[in-house]
């Protein structure tokens, strides 16, 4: 007996439904970028290793799913090498090629590599899989998909606030209501000056970004395990526990780093994002956005290479985390050889939004249809007069089937039920006679004897 087919743990298959879903969350932030001018590329799924490791950090590198070279992958490795079991070593050997751990750093590698090609600034969104080999768990698959846009080339924050536009109306057209969270990492910076920590401002801003999982008492055990003082974790508990609007954040903290010309500049670039967005004292509120954006001073993000503006989004109507992370970073192609050019991004967490939408049954009734009418078969004859009306009705933008087997009535219809099909058409002699067709409302129940031109009107005005 032949074993049962399995897939690999941390992945999964889309069924039609699912993909119908998935589609229309693509489809959706991908007219909202176009709207913007943004751009669609794509990369390869296997880069080089010479380009993927060692942009991750240590624990990064450790989760890069390699590829075994083709052919002989032992051919350059002794049987001492092979005896001394270094996995880290004997990978480095046998391995050139490596699945994709995220999008930007093959992204940083296309702009350095097609830099003459692209005109600056360069706004691209970009669409497809990446793979990690973490542990599975829910919400956490080693197969995933990510949903970036990124402006490279610029230094305006008109980028920030045009990517925050972006979010918000995505949000707004799936219906959900969401937080979007922004800080700086300049202001981070310039709270570790003002600590007296700057050499620790990793461990600082790794430890407070964990203050809604962990809470306030085991961030401040964490940061006596990185080596901060009782007065330096006394001085910071004000400014991660900040209450106010967001301009009373940025006067709080204004006042705290007024020594760190780092720090200040954090602050200005904050409230320059939120006033131009109609929620900071300065601008008029024409860009107002549909959801709460709040400053956060508490919000680090993990990545390192972030130098600026932060943001993260979280959904208020269901328990997950962040759907949307993104920032400023400034010197991203430089680990390829460019530096100097800056950019900003932000990535949609497509499988929690996936898994948000299905809690809250937010897909519209027709992103997830998928046939919306179809013809039922009695035989050869009827058969041959529906077919042209099919034509008609796919010319006119409709998704038709004809059931391909003259089966039983009972079989026809619950093939319809069970595909959520609107409309059932059918012919049979009485019809013939007349030119027309019989055409049901399965929702309703209605039936009506129409022309095939009358039926793709009913349809369409349906």
């Amino acid at each position: 007996m032949a074993n049962k087919p399995s897939i690999p743990k941390g992945t999964r298959d889309f069924g039609p439904q699912e993909m119908a879903r998935r589609n229309y969350i693509f489809n959706t932030i991908r007219n909202v970028y176009e709207l913007y001018g943004f751009q669609q590329i794509e990369t390869p799924a296997m880069e080089t290793l010479q380009t993927l490791m060692g942009k991750y950090g240590e624990e990064g590198d450790k989760l890069l799913f390699k590829v075994l070279n083709s052919g002989d992958c032992l051919a350059k490795v002794s049987d001492e090498e092979l005896q001394e079991r270094n996995a880290l070593h004997l990978a480095a050997k046998m391995c050139e090629k490596g699945l994709r751990y995220d999008l930007t750093v093959p992204f940083a590698r296309y702009v350095v590599m097609h830099r003459e090609e692209l005109q600056l600034p360069f706004k691209r969104y970009q669409v497809q899989p990446v793979w990690r080999a973490d542990r599975p768990q829910k919400g956490r698959y080693r197969e995933f998909y990510q949903f970036d846009g990124d402006v490279v080339g610029s230094d305006s924050l008109l980028n920030e606030v045009e990517l925050m536009q972006i979010v918000d109306t995505v949000f707004t057209r799936f219906g959900v209501r969401v937080l979007i969270k922004i800080n700086n990492r300049k202001i981070l910076s310039g709270i570790a000056e003002y600590l007296g920590a700057a050499d620790k401002i990793v461990d600082i801003t790794v430890a407070i970004d964990k203050l809604d999982k962990i809470g306030i008492d085991a961030v401040n055990d964490e940061l006596r395990q990185d080596g901060l003082t009782e007065e330096q974790i006394e001085k910071l508990q004000p400014i991660i526990l900040l209450e106010g609007s967001n301009d009373e954040k940025l006067d709080t903290i204004a006042a705290v780093l007024k020594d760190s010309e780092t720090g200040l500049k954090g602050v200005e670039e904050c409230r320059y994002i939120l006033s131009s967005l109609g929620v900071g004292s300065g601008f008029a509120a024409a860009t107002s956005l549909h959801n709460e954006i709040q400053l956060d001073l508490t919000l680090a993000r993990g990545l390192n290479y972030y130098t600026g503006a932060i943001f993260e989004v979280k959904a208020l109507d269901v328990q997950i985390g962040s759907i949307l992370g993104g920032g400023r970073y400034d010197n991203l192609t430089g680990i390829f050889g460019m530096p100097g050019l800056s950019g900003v991004g932000i990535s949609f967490g497509i499988d929690r939004i996936y898994d948000v939408l299905n809690a809250l049954d937010a897909y519209p009734k027709e992103a997830i249809q998928t046939t919306q009418l179809l013809f039922i078969n009695f035989g050869e004859k009827e058969t041959c007069y529906c077919l042209p009306a099919v034509a008609k009705a796919r010319a006119a933008g409709i998704r038709t089937e004809i059931y391909p087997d003259a089966a039983k009535m009972k079989k026809q219809m619950s093939y319809a039920n069970a595909k959520l099909i609107p409309f059932v058409a059918l012919a049979g002699e009485n019809e013939i006679s007349q030119g027309k067709l019989t055409l049901k409302n399965m929702a309703t129940g209605e039936q009506q004897l129409v022309t095939p031109d009358e039926l793709v009107t009913n349809i369409l005005n349906k």
